[in-house]
């Protein structure tokens, strides 16, 4: 093909539908490490300049590292920019195959950015993390049902949550060890904890869920963690400014943090104080400084990145 070719790659558990444009050809390959291999075979002689697969829950984690080692450019993207996409354009019907031709176009229309692949420690971060969020879930749950569970089941109930604490203490044992072992998310991990409002969770989440914290613009840190107010004006009505997508569960913790930091970090708390006296909403005010807090955590890592000669985890 002379032309440049873009490819979507429709990931389910144990298929790969991918798709070829601008010629629309669609194949599929089993999503094990066999198809894994033919599909790189398959892609290798073509123009390819760029290769989309939505997440998936953790399917696509594998060809994406597939494909990245073998010099091809795969870029995950999130799958609701992919289905407004499709709806934009007319596309309502659903299947695999017409899901990987929607990606490829996509991927020809919008050509997101490359990033460079998490590398293995960083994904077993995240995972870490992750599963931190989901035990505490289960506390939660278990918990709720103790409230109104009978004598007989109670105990069994308390026993359930007694063991996921026991689990939860031990994660995160194993959570600040991992983090230890590594020099740079240990030293950020240091600084981002002396700025009051953030603790081990909160700078454990940012090191997860952020590697972007210090690599880029302070705008653009805001947008991808959801605290960036977008307008909302049409013709003559002004509408107030509301945020909107980004990482939820960094976005979060983030809360959680300006909720401290407005009452004992002397910065974000004069400025939650400022906002209110300007006849802001206490939320709106918080949100607020859950932008500020954020700024401020990203331009502390960023200054620890000038000043680190080592080479860093998903570099």
């Amino acid at each position: 093909m002379s032309r440049k070719s873009f490819v979507g790659i429709d990931v389910s558990k144990d298929r790969l539908d991918v798709a070829v444009f601008p010629a629309d050809q669609v194949v599929a390959f089993d999503n094990d490490e066999t198809g894994r291999e033919q599909l790189v075979s398959y892609l290798q002689p073509l123009a390819v300049q760029l290769i989309v697969l939505e997440a998936t829950g953790g399917y696509e984690l594998a060809v994406t590292a597939s494909l990245v080692a073998a010099g091809l450019p795969a870029r995950v993207v999130n799958a609701t920019h992919v289905r407004n996409f499709a709806r934009s354009v007319g596309q309502l019907a659903k299947t695999d195959k017409l899901d990987a031709c929607v990606i490829a176009r996509y991927a020809e229309a919008v050509k997101p950015q490359l990033r460079p692949l998490a590398g293995p420690e960083d994904l077993e971060l995240k995972a870490l993390v992750a599963r931190r969020q989901q035990l505490l879930g289960l506390i939660g749950q278990e918990r709720n049902r103790l409230r109104m569970a009978p004598a007989k089941v109670a105990q069994s109930v308390r026993a359930s949550i007694d063991f996921h604490k026991k689990q939860l203490a031990e994660l995160d044992q194993d959570l600040d060890r991992f983090i230890r072992s590594s020099e740079v998310w240990s030293e950020q991990n240091d600084l981002l904890q002396e700025t009051k409002g953030v603790g081990r969770v909160v700078a454990a989440t940012l090191l997860a869920e952020l590697p972007e914290l210090g690599r880029v613009g302070r705008r653009e840190i805001s947008a991808l963690v959801g605290v960036a107010p977008f307008n909302r004006d049409s013709g003559k009505l002004r509408g107030s400014r509301c945020i909107w997508g980004g990482r939820a569960h960094v976005r979060a913790v983030l809360y959680m943090a300006a909720v401290v930091a407005s009452r004992r970090n002397p910065v974000i708390a004069a400025f939650y104080q400022r906002l209110l006296a300007a006849g802001k909403k206490k939320k709106v005010a918080l949100v607020a400084c859950m932008r500020k807090l954020l700024v401020m955590l990203n331009a502390i890592v960023r200054d620890s990145l000038k000043s680190q000669p080592i080479t860093l985890p998903n570099a």
